[in-house]
């Protein structure tokens, strides 16, 4: 189908455009059991590429059987390497993924992880940021702004080819975030906030 098409629709390019129709190729690599201090869960690792750009790998997190499943409580997290791995307190990342990680291994769901750290932007240009919100006192968005980058390059087709590769019915989707529940109507999808 072309641009000319009158049924043609855009693919996705961030998460206030993504709907059903949006495209993307999400390839299942691999699965294994993953041991962790609170137990084991399966890790499914993906491939994802939209239009020709270069892959990320995004990765499921699973616990309990969720196949063929409705009502499926799922967090779409975005990777924070600043909180995750060093601990920063410049946002509650770490924690908000690791109340989903126990409450998937209570009520048998997932964590889908994606690479898109800071907002899309990528870790160089999130410590830029960081550093006009030290030094001039900017909001996140405002220093993204003055950095010339855009408020957010988040893409979620991906979520939608991980939901189909494992049959899932439809999810109760763990987030605080507005954008992302709006990001997923009409994906039956049944958002709670946590």
């Amino acid at each position: 189908m072309s641009a000319d098409d009158p049924n043609y629709r855009a693919p996705s390019v961030n998460a206030e455009s993504f709907d059903e129709s949006s495209c993307g190729e999400t390839t299942f690599i691999a699965e294994t059991k993953l041991p962790t201090e609170s137990g084991y869960y399966r890790l499914r690792g993906y491939r994802h590429s939209v239009d020709g750009a270069e892959p990320t790998e995004p990765v499921a997190i699973v616990f309990g059987d969720i196949e063929g499943r409705a009502d499926v409580p799922v967090r779409v997290h975005d990777a924070c390497f600043t909180s995750e791995v060093l601990g920063s307190l410049k946002c509650d990342c770490k924690q908000q993924l690791q109340l989903a990680m126990e409450y998937i291994q209570e009520n048998d769901g997932m964590v889908i992880y994606l690479q898109q750290e800071g907002r899309g932007i990528g870790l160089a240009n999130k410590i830029a940021a960081y550093a006009l919100q030290d030094t001039k006192g900017l909001d996140t968005v405002d220093a993204n702004r003055a950095l010339g980058l855009p408020d957010d390059v988040r893409e979620y087709t991906a979520v939608a080819n991980i939901l189909d590769d494992l049959d899932v019915r439809s999810i109760r989707l763990m987030t605080n975030n507005p954008r992302k529940v709006r990001s997923y109507t009409g994906s039956h999808t049944t958002p709670f906030a946590w």
